[in-house]
C-alpha cells in the first residue's frame, strides 16, 4: 500500500507534466549534450519509479534499524543522481526527478507505517517467528486483532515430533559430508512441508523436528490437520528415502509422535538467544510417543487427546494402555493408519481384527487373541505391531515375563 501510494502520486504528477520544466532546466544545466527531454514520460521511466516505490517501501518497513533505512534511501537517491551524470557522458538524457520523488515518498510512507501499531506488530512477528511459519500464517498474525502475548499463556494445541533413530548406523557407514547432506535433505523436506501445512517449526536439530499446530495462530482443527500432515509427511519422506538410497545406499529410520493438550506458549530464552516455544508434559509426551514407535514397529503413534479431537476424521487402532511419569489413570495410545474413508474394506477388516485381538489380550484370553491376530495378518505378514503382539503372547504362554519398556526418556508400559 505504501509503495502503491507513492507510485500513484508520482504517476499523477507525470501525467500533469509537472516534471517537464525541471527536466528542461536540468538539460540546459548539463550543456544540452543529449537530445531535449521528451514531453511525455516513457514506459521505462514509469517502470523505474514504480519499482523504486515498492522497493524502498519494502526495505523501509522491513529493515529494523532506522539508520539502515536512511542509508538505503539516501544510497538510492545518490545512484539516481549519479546515473544522470554518467548517462549524460554518453549523450543520453536521464531525468532523476520522478524516481527521486518516488524514493522520498515511499520512504516517508514506509517510515510512517513502520512507526504505527501495525508496522510494529509486523516487525515483532518477523523477528519472533522468522521463517518458522508459512507466509499465510505470517500475514494471519500480522492482520489479526488478537494481541501478541509472549509473556505466557495456556493454549490447547497439537505437537508433532518426527525423529531419526538410526543415526549411529548412518554415521558409521557414511563420510561426514554425506551424512550431513543426507540428514539435511530429510530435515529440510520435513520442516518445509509441515510449515506450509500450517505448523510452527519449534525445533529442528540434527536428529528431529518438532512442529506445533494450533499456535501461534488459533485453530480449532489443529489435531485433525496435524494428523493429515503427518500421514502425508510419511509419504514424502519415503520419497526422500528412495532418493537417499539411490545416492548413498542408505535409508532413514524415522518415526512420528503426535499429542494434543494444553501447553504453555511463550517467548523463552535470553537476550542472546530466545524464541517462541511451548512447554509442558503434553509436549514431552509427544517425543516419548515418537520413540515408542521403535518398540512396537509402528510409524505414527498418537495420544488419546489427539484421538478425542480428531477421531472423526482419522482411522486408528489401539496399541497400548500406558501411564506417564505419575501413576495417574491409564491412557490409550493409538497407531494412526489413514484419514477417514481411505482404507479399503480388507484393510478395515484387518484393523477390526487387530482391535479385537488387543481386547482379548488385555482380558488374558490368549488363544482368542492369537486367532484374531493371525487372521489380521497380510499375505506377506508385513505388520510390525501385529507381529509384536503375537510374540508377546507367545512369551506369556511360555511363562516368560511380558515385554516391558521402562526408561526416563520413553514410557512405562503396563
Amino acid at each position: 500500500m505504501c509503495g502503491a501510494a507513492a507510485a500513484l502520486v508520482v504517476a499523477a504528477l507525470c501525467e500533469l507534466r509537472l516534471f517537464h520544466p525541471l527536466d528542461l532546466a536540468l538539460w540546459n544545466f548539463l550543456g544540452r549534450a543529449s537530445g531535449p527531454p521528451p514531453l511525455q514520460r516513457s514506459v521505462p521511466g514509469y517502470v523505474l519509479f514504480v519499482l523504486l516505490s515498492f522497493g524502498i517501501a519494502w526495505t523501509t518497513i522491513d529493515i529494523p534499524r532506522r539508520s539502515l533505512k536512511v542509508v538505503v534511501a539516501v544510497g538510492t537517491l545518490t545512484q539516481l543522481i549519479s546515473l544522470t551524470w554518467v548517462l549524460n557522458l554518453y549523450h543520453i538524457f536521464f531525468s532523476p526527478f520522478a524516481g527521486s520523488l518516488a524514493v522520498m515518498l515511499a520512504f516517508g510512507f514506509g517510515f510512517a507505517y513502520a512507526r504505527s501499531d501495525a508496522g510494529r506488530r509486523k516487525r515483532v512477528v518477523r523477528v519472533m517467528f522468522g521463517e518458522r511459519i508459512s507466509t499465510k500464517t505470517f500475514y494471519a498474525l500480522v492482520n489479526s486483532d488478537a494481541p501478541l502475548n509472549f509473556e505466557g499463556e495456556m493454549r490447547e494445541a497439537t505437537v508433532v515430533v518426527c525423529e531419526i533413530f538410526n543415526h549411529d548406523e548412518l554415521m558409521d557407514n557414511l563420510p561426514v559430508a554425506d551424512y550431513v547432506a543426507m540428514t539435511n535433505s530429510f530435515l529440510r523436506s520435513g520442516a518445509d512441508f509441515l510449515v506450509e501445512k500450517g505448523g510452527y517449526l519449534d525445533e529442528c536439530d540434527g536428529e528431529s523436528l518438532r512442529v506445533i499446530f494450533g499456535t501461534p495462530v488459533l485453530d480449532k482443527d489443529h489435531a485433525a490437520k496435524a494428523c493429515e500432515a503427518a500421514l502425508e509427511l510419511v509419504r514424502r519422506l519415503d520419497e526422500v528415502n528412495r532418493e537417499c538410497e539411490a545416492m548413498w545406499h542408505e535409508r532413514f529410520d524415522f518415526r512420528i509422535g503426535i499429542n494434543s493438550g494444553e501447553m504453555v506458549t511463550a517467548a523463552y530464552g535470553s537476550r542472546r538467544f530466545g524464541t517462541f516455544s511451548v512447554a509442558g508434559e503434553c509436549v514431552e509426551f509427544a517425543r516419548r510417543l515418537c520413540a515408542a514407535n521403535v518398540f512396537y514397529g509402528s510409524k505414527i503413534l498418537l495420544g488419546s487427546g489427539t484421538f478425542e479431537l480428531a477421531g472423526l476424521s482419522i482411522e486408528v487402532r489401539p496399541i497400548e494402555l500406558i501411564r506417564g511419569r505419575s501413576d495417574r489413570s491409564r491412557e490409550e495410545v493409538y497407531e494412526l493408519l489413514a484419514l477417514k474413508n481411505v482404507l479399503s474394506e480388507e484393510e478395515l477388516m484387518r484393523r477390526d481384527l487387530f482391535w479385537k485381538g488387543v481386547v482379548c489380550y488385555r482380558e488374558q484370553r490368549w488363544n482368542e487373541a492369537l486367532d484374531h491376530f493371525h487372521s489380521a495378518l497380510t499375505f506377506n505378514g508385513a505388520d510390525a505391531p501385529l507381529a509384536f503382539y503375537i510374540r508377546r503372547i507367545e512369551h506369556l504362554r511360555t511363562g516368560t515375563p511380558a515385554l516391558e519398556w521402562e526408561s526416563a526418556r520413553f514410557l512405562r508400559f503396563t
